[in-house]
Order: structure tokens, then C-alpha cells, then sequence
């Protein structure tokens, strides 16, 4: 994965930093024992794969490849050079 842009996209950072802050949200509630609390952080969790999934629709997520490209590999690149 390190050949790829694989999450490196501002759909995947907002998307996941949302989902983060809701797991701690819901954690905290839930040491608490507050279960109003640990769903509200449950919705953050779910409001982040939404945003994340629409930030992707907006075209700021990863771009779709063609087929072609996607089979190259670094040894087919350098045997051009």
C-alpha cells in the first residue's frame, strides 16, 4: 500500500477524524455509564461515514482507475527507462 494514495484524501481524513472523536465520545460515556452519551457518540461515529461518503461523491476521495492502470507494476514501469 505504500505505492498508493490509499486513504490519503481529504474525504478519508474528515471521514475517519470524525469517526475517532466519536468512538471517544462513546467510550467516555460509556465508562460513565451514561448510555444517552455512548449513542449520541455512536451517531458522530455514523455521521462520519456519511460525510466521508459524500466528500468522496464531491470528487475529494480517491479517483477511480482505469483497468489498464491499475495492473501496472513498478517492474513494467522501469523496463521503459
Amino acid at each position: 500500500m505504500a505505492g498508493s494514495s490509499h486513504g490519503h484524501t481529504p474525504a478519508a481524513w474528515t471521514g475517519v477524524t470524525i469517526a475517532f472523536i466519536g468512538f471517544c465520545i462513546a467510550g467516555a460515556y460509556m465508562v460513565m455509564a451514561e448510555p444517552l452519551g455512548f449513542w449520541a457518540g455512536m451517531v458522530v461515529v455514523v455521521l462520519g461515514g456519511v460525510v466521508g461518503m459524500v466528500m468522496r461523491s464531491m470528487g475529494l476521495g480517491q479517483p477511480k482507475t482505469s483497468p489498464a492502470l491499475a495492473h501496472t507494476t513498478r517492474e513494467t514501469v522501469g523496463a521503459d527507462a
